[in-house]
């Protein structure tokens, strides 16, 4: 007798995996730049960052800082909706393994109104992460410091269908009417954490805040960087099972 499984019993298991044995690093996907004002020109940094905290063996590593840096568009918002606790004008956020950043003012294209820049200023005492004052935020985001970003591709793989059985279509269609069209998502000039241009073939990431990756072998026989997407950090499929 046929049977089924969810598919998110299968990407639990590979979660639960991933997160002891695959190291942590930062990558972002939908680079926007970000400019600290008071921070010095010309210099660069070396803050620390832990591997995996699952595993403590697995020990530290060093993520360059400096003034300019990179993060994810979806994380700054102009006119931000109501519980938005990320970056926008006037709001604190942590910059994970560095300090407290505001965002002061934004820069636009003047032909399109796109948001090409953002700019902020940091609070020095707050090195590592925590202030000293005692003044909490509500967001951590992960960066790429763009002096040291390594480009990159990254395919975003998501479910094959739309649905857990695949063959349950309607009247006078097959399988193919429940396919995914955005099982496949390909991006372009993503920056990566310096860390990753020594990553061998095949290995595991853990992007953090962002999912699970493994950089494609084949990419790395023609000299590329490709890293696949194996999972996200949550369960889209009940996601997709919620909608119907």
């Amino acid at each position: 007798m046929d049977s089924i499984v969810d598919a998110h019993v299968l990407e639990n298991s590979i979660r639960e995996e991933l997160n002891k044995t695959a190291p942590r690093a930062m990558a972002v996907l939908r680079p926007l730049k970000v400019v600290i004002t008071n921070y010095p020109e010309g210099n660069t940094e070396s803050l620390d960052a832990i591997n995996n905290p699952e595993d403590p063996a697995m020990g530290m590593r060093k993520v360059p800082f400096g003034r300019e840096l990179y993060i994810e568009r979806d994380d700054f918002k102009e006119v931000p909706p109501p519980k938005f606790f990320r970056l926008s004008p006037g709001k604190e956020v942590r910059l994970r393994y560095a300090y407290f950043i505001k965002c002061t003012d934004v820069v636009k294209d003047q032909k399109t109104g796109e948001i090409t820049e953002v700019r902020c200023t940091y609070d020095p005492a707050t090195r590592g992460g925590d202030a000293p004052d005692g003044r909490k935020v509500k967001a951590t985001l992960h960066w790429v410091y763009n002096q040291h970003a390594m480009d990159a591709e990254i395919r975003i793989y998501d479910l094959l269908f739309t649905k857990n059985d695949p063959d349950d279509a309607p009247l006078g269609s097959d399988f193919r009417a429940n396919l995914n069209p955005k099982s496949l998502e390909t991006l372009k000039g993503c920056k990566l954490e310096p860390s990753l241009k020594d990553a061998c073939p095949g290995s595991r990431y853990q992007f953090e805040r962002l999912g699970y990756f493994y950089l494609d072998p084949v990419s790395c026989a023609s000299g590329e960087r490709v890293f696949n997407r194996i999972v996200s950090l949550k369960d889209e499929w009940a996601k997709v099972q919620k909608k119907g």
